[in-house]
């Protein structure tokens, strides 16, 4: 692994957030289909490969404070894939991407994680952890063992189940609403989608 980053808070992760404008309040549909007051725009992170480098190099530490040595990093397409590279460069190890085929996530490009190989698998943001649970279920056929999940900020305050431990830089709970339950001053705001699933 590369010099080790110190270790960062929470105020310090939505520190950098607010900084390049990826904390947005308003109404917002996540990816989950969920309603929420608040999104966080991790393109407006990703785009800045210098605030990139300096949030995956303490990700990177945490992992490894967690789980020890890790052999491969597995993200889920889009998303996932610039954190899951930049965070495997300061792990020292290989990064690899699962992506959509006929609905669902697949390896390929002659991706695998081989016997004996360690992998943990990293996302931008975990809200539901639906995506992170197709990323784990994609990888449930390789040889190499998959010690746990880790990711920039996790919404659900820990209280999300991915079937694996998880690794958060940052835990927070954002409030989010099926589209049937919105509080009154939710559902007097236009919605937008400001995420990526579903785009063609």
């Amino acid at each position: 692994m590369t010099e080790p980053a110190p270790a960062l808070t929470t105020e310090d992760v939505l520190a950098e957030f607010r900084e390049a404008g990826a904390l947005l309040e308003g109404h917002f549909v996540l990816s989950s289909g969920l309603h929420s007051p608040v999104f966080l725009q991790k393109m407006a992170i990703f785009q800045d490969p210098v605030r990139t480098e300096r949030l995956c190099r303490a990700l990177a530490g945490a992992i490894e404070a967690r789980f020890g040595r890790i052999d491969v990093v597995v993200s889920p397409a889009i998303g996932g894939i610039v954190p899951g590279y930049e965070t495997a460069r300061h792990l020292g190890a290989r990064a690899i991407f699962v992506e959509r085929e006929a609905g669902a996530f697949v390896l390929r490009r002659g991706f695998s994680i081989p016997a004996g190989a360690r992998a943990v698998m990293v996302e931008d943001i975990v809200t539901t952890g639906l995506s992170s649970r197709e990323c784990l279920a994609a990888l449930a056929g390789e040889k190499g063992e998959i010690v746990g999940a880790a990711c920039l900020i996790d919404r659900s305050g820990g209280s999300v189940d991915l079937g694996v431990p998880l690794v958060a830089l940052a835990s927070l709970v954002v409030p989010a609403y099926p589209a049937d339950a919105l509080p009154p001053e939710l559902a007097a705001l236009p919605a937008t989608k400001p995420g990526s699933r579903g785009l063609q």
